[in-house]
């Protein structure tokens, strides 16, 4: 699926982006890779929502089975496609370390993965993964803000409109939504098998230490590049507002 996507990206890109056959291969491999990391992300932010607020499988309230072991078919096939990815890409950062990420990507990508793995063998937290999955529904923003930069549009009206969509996008895919992460972790970690809703506590070992370590630092990282995020686009609108 990776190459398919590489292919359609080149494809596309040739026909509608005049500074793509400009680029060097270096950059071209990025460009590419960046449309599928936009592909993936779409993806699953989507199937992500789906799981989360449309469908019945994480509802709370009585069912057969604690909302901590709820999976379905296709739930699974989304974490499938989310290790695929994972994997890929990591090994694309690692061939061409350190021109498409240095090793917080690598650290980003292995903890994913990690976490990824277990939920689908275990059949365990999907709840939980398919929460921290939709935050790469800022993907497409950071993505969009390289491709514009590379494009020579980072003066344009576009490239500020998208820094805004972008911190607007991440504070609540990124920040606030891991504070109800951990609210939501808290208040079903011990619950009483009676109400058969969540039950941290039930998970197997290895993937009860997972959850109380993997996201932590993860919201660190998401804090750190929302800070990092917050400082370009405060320097991006000042020098708007002085050339103006």
């Amino acid at each position: 699926m990776k190459a398919k996507v590489y292919e359609l990206t080149a494809v596309f890109s040739l026909l509608f982006v005049k500074v793509y056959s400009k680029l060097t291969d270096a950059k071209k491999v990025e460009w590419n890779n960046r449309g599928f990391s936009t592909f993936h992300a779409l993806v699953v932010a989507v199937a992500s929502l789906y799981f989360l607020l449309i469908s019945h499988l994480f509802d709370e309230g009585p069912q057969d089975k604690l909302m901590i072991d709820r999976t379905s078919t296709a739930s699974d096939t989304i974490l499938g496609i989310s290790v695929g990815y994972f994997l890929s890409d990591l090994a694309m950062i690692l061939w061409y370390f350190p021109a498409l990420g240095g090793m917080e990507y690598v650290l980003h990508h292995g903890l994913s993965m990690f976490s990824i793995l277990q939920s689908l063998v275990s059949g365990q937290g999907q709840i939980y993964i398919l929460m921290v999955l939709f935050t790469e529904s800022t993907t497409p923003f950071v993505n969009l803000r390289w491709y514009l930069d590379v494009a020579g549009q980072k003066s344009s009206i576009f490239y500020i409109c998208n820094g805004v969509a972008l911190f607007l996008g991440w504070l609540v895919a990124r920040i606030i939504l891991f504070i109800f992460f951990f609210y939501h972790m808290f208040i079903h970690f011990d619950q009483a098998i009676i109400f058969t809703v969540a039950k941290v506590k039930e998970v197997y070992p290895l993937g009860f230490y997972s959850m109380l370590t993997v996201p932590p630092v993860l919201a660190l990282m998401n804090a750190f590049w929302f800070w990092k995020i917050a400082k370009g686009l405060i320097k991006t609108l000042s020098k708007t507002r002085h050339s103006s």
